[in-house]
């Protein structure tokens, strides 16, 4: 097995176990088995009650939004000024599965990028336009995100000819690495790069650690401009945006420590 492929393979394994939201359950099943026997019942009551404890500050406060601000703050959003020669967005919008089990293109809580990507194609019609996705799911590699992509844009008014796409990759480094042996950037040329606000510093430190400088055009904001935890009556959401922001936060450390961005905390 190759390193990409297993390094993949690991990322996604941890992944399930460490998402805070994944954590707090596995942390209130194995306090109750502990529960259940005599030697350990009160390392299980220990548990199961840091877990509510945690489960209650997560999703009664905004804890989540102080944690994901730093990094939806990192890039202002700025339209690009002058010549623009190309666009690209990242995958991670699309629900595959979905749209083809229904036949009709699913998005997913990041579907402002589609609609900012769309937006730019049609105000810069002469630069060139990526899509970069293919599928960043460790079962279930044969739904691909261009597919999906393709019929979003087409409702959208962007014709399949108009955009180029790219479907191999599984992650944002490769996004970064194979959109640029697609369409070969040259030097001077301006791109914008179209992602979630909260992704965008990884995503602009990994570009820049391949050598491919762009314009960040950051959309799908979680957060409001001065986020302070109070309560909230937003449980679910609360934890979601934990789970995105912890996920950013150590992809940033552990793409850091790869080489495979160009900072610790990329910035303007």
């Amino acid at each position: 097995m190759d390193r990409p492929v297993l390094s993949f393979i690991l990322s996604k394994l941890l992944w399930a176990v460490v998402a805070p939201g994944n954590a707090l359950v596995l942390t209130v099943a194995l306090g109750a088995l502990l529960l259940r026997t005599r030697r350990w019942q009160r390392a299980g009551m220990r548990m199961v009650t840091l877990a509510a404890l945690l489960l209650l500050l997560v999703t009664y406060t905004g804890l989540g939004a102080l944690v994901a601000l730093p990094l939806e703050n990192r890039f202002p959003k700025a339209e690009p000024e002058g010549r623009i020669d190309g666009i690209i967005m990242l995958g991670g919008a699309l629900n595959p599965p979905i749209t083809a089990d229904r036949g009709d293109p699913s998005l997913n809580d990041a579907a402002e990028r589609i609609l900012g990507f769309a937006d730019l194609v049609r105000r810069h019609p002469e630069a060139r336009a990526v899509f970069t996705g293919g599928s960043g799911r460790l079962l279930g590699q044969e739904y691909k995100e261009d597919v999906t992509a393709r019929a979003a844009l087409a409702q959208a008014g962007i014709p399949d000819d108009r955009v180029i796409y790219e479907a191999q990759s599984r992650n944002t480094w490769e996004n970064a690495v194979f959109s640029k042996e697609l369409v070969k950037p040259a030097p001077g040329e301006r791109w914008v790069l179209v992602t979630s606000a909260m992704h965008m510093p990884r995503s602009v430190g990994i570009f820049r650690a391949i050598g491919w400088e762009v314009i960040p055009y950051p959309v799908d904001y979680r957060t409001r401009t001065g986020a302070k935890p109070f309560l909230r009556i937003e449980f679910a959401q609360n934890l979601v945006i934990l789970d995105d922001a912890v996920r950013e936060w150590i992809g940033l450390t552990a793409y850091w420590m790869m080489g495979r961005t160009d900072a610790l905390f990329p910035a303007p």
